[in-house]
């Protein structure tokens, strides 16, 4: 099992759950473990065969072919499908329906991937799954699944584009759906499901589409089963997520490069512009230095508490990175991930290495990101970002200046901007947060840790905000699985202990007000 810690009674503050009313009892716990024991081969073949299928949000007839295959295995289990159409790819709905007068949950998944670099994996493709284990003079290092037969080392790992992001989770959902029905266990609830299929590009068109098909998605309550759980690797339930918004900022130099000793000391270097006025942004100690820019976030007494029990190792985190001291922004990790953050994430002005020349170049260029919290308006921050840029004695265009335009303003800077999708965040006692604590509790003994709000982003605002409804994701892939990256992978012992995680929180009971667990939010 992967959380190795000890588990303590249940607080005194669960009762009101765990004897109240005559609703279905959740799945037995030790009937959980037991069936995805003896499913284990079954669960590595489905999960082979997902990650055969190529799924590059930028390829359509990838995500054809992968929608179409998700349409036959949940009509295997007794959902109907339908195909929710977009202005890009279309995502699909499943439903799973019991009665009218039964509350409804809706699941959000995702089943598009990065694209590949094949050149970069250690192993023939991306998209063939290989097993690894850890050896120490060589690393991860391939063995053949004949021998998974002999046992498991839940340590091993499976290898390929999507294994943790986010066809995990996915393959963990159908066969948490197939090994409840095996259990004779029907949960008393209607269920949805919604698979992004553009997630990867940030989900642009799916707002649109769900404030259309508002009828087909309602619910009572939203689960997202994605991401890796805390970095301890104990159970986990978030609550929120930071949104994102992107820019991209150019000052400008000579109309073409020019050589660094007939014109340096004369001509305007870009380089140092954009680097000065990127300076001017934040303090040394990392601080955003723009005015206004974490106006509305107030952390008072309650929710410091909330964020100071989250078992962060800071120490451990810095040693890792590399890094002596952490920036300045909040007291802790937690506290930092409640304010909206300013990132450079790329520059490029020139040229560098083997081929550095001796040149002032034409233009710099900085990619930047901001991290949204449910406090900011992303077109606020984004306008603060454009009055700073302006404040620093720059002419700021939305593209390339003219001629004319270069010969009148003596510092020119150029900068497009996109917000992909906002923050959001719940009560720790709503309906969608209550429900996947009590599937925690039920399956390990003890309250999972609860993280008010991930630093990382997923595009589920536009359904709370759409649909109304509250959220809360259940994380269960580990934590270094390089999602993004070459060599992407989900452990062996989070991938089967996701299955149980998911088939605990989904035959629980939707709760009701009376099920309150605690008063933090």
């Amino acid at each position: 099992m992967i959380y190795k810690y000890k588990f303590t009674s249940i607080l005194v503050f669960f009762a009101a759950f765990w004897l109240s009313s005559a609703r279905a009892e959740p799945a037995d716990v030790a009937a959980i473990r037991d069936v995805v024991e003896s499913h284990r081969a079954n669960a590595i073949l489905l999960y082979r065969e997902f990650l055969s299928l190529p799924n590059d949000a930028l390829n359509p007839s990838d995500i054809e072919k992968l929608v179409t295959w998700m349409e036959a295995e949940f009509a295997e289990r007794g959902f109907t499908t339908s195909r929710l159409l977009t202005a890009g790819s279309p995502s699909l709905i499943a439903n799973r329906h019991v009665a009218d007068d039964k509350p409804t949950v809706l699941i959000y998944l995702q089943a598009d991937g990065q694209p590949v670099d094949p050149t970069a994996w250690q192993q023939a493709s991306p998209y063939l799954a290989v097993l690894k284990e850890w050896q120490a003079d060589s690393g991860w290092a391939e063995i053949p699944w004949e021998r998974l037969e002999l046992g498991t080392d839940m340590d091993w790992r499976i290898f390929a584009r999507s294994a943790a992001d986010s066809k995990g989770p996915m393959t963990q959902f159908l066969l948490a759906i197939e090994l409840l029905d095996q259990l004779n266990f029907t949960p008393d609830y209607n269920l949805k499901v919604l698979v992004d299929t553009e997630e990867e590009l940030g989900s642009p068109n799916i707002a649109d589409a769900i404030i259309r098909n508002r009828d087909r998605l309602a619910a009572d309550l939203l689960l997202i089963f994605d991401g890796p759980p805390h970095a301890s690797n104990r159970p986990t339930v978030t609550f929120g997520a930071r949104g994102i918004a992107t820019l991209t900022l150019t000052t400008y130099g000579p109309i073409v490069a020019q050589h660094s000793g007939h014109y340096g000391n004369f001509l305007p270097n870009p380089a140092f512009r954009l680097s000065a006025l990127l300076a001017s942004m934040k303090s040394p100690e990392g601080r955003v230095l723009i005015p206004g820019f974490y106006d509305g976030i107030e952390l008072d007494a309650k929710t410091r508490e909330i964020l100071a029990r989250v078992p962060d190792d800071e120490d451990a985190i810095l040693a890792a990175s590399g890094v002596a001291e952490p920036e300045a922004v909040g007291d802790s990790l937690q506290e930092s991930l409640q304010f909206p953050s300013l990132n450079v994430r790329g520059m490029a002005a020139g040229w560098v290495g083997d081929e550095a020349r001796t040149i002032i170049p034409p233009t710099a260029t900085a990619e930047i990101d901001i991290r949204l919290v449910t406090e900011s308006d992303p077109e606020r921050l984004l306008g603060l970002v454009r009055s700073h840029v302006e404040n620093q004695g720059f002419h700021v265009l939305d593209r390339a200046p003219t001629p004319a335009e270069r010969a009148e303003f003596p510092r020119i800077a150029s900068m497009t901007t996109t917000v992909s999708y906002g923050a959001f965040r719940s009560s720790f006692d709503a309906l969608a947060g209550l429900m996947a604590r009590q599937g925690m509790v039920h399956l390990y003994g003890e309250e999972p840790i609860l993280i008010r709000s991930m630093g990382g982003s997923i595009p589920i605002a536009p359904i709370i905000d759409a649909l109304n409804i509250p959220a809360a994701t259940v994380p269960t892939v580990n934590m270094d699985n390089n999602q993004h990256s070459p060599n992407e992978n989900l452990r062996l012992g989070n991938f089967f202990e996701g299955i149980a995680i998911l088939m605990s929180v989904l035959s629980q009971p939707v709760p009701v007000a009376s099920d309150s667990i605690s008063s933090a939010d």
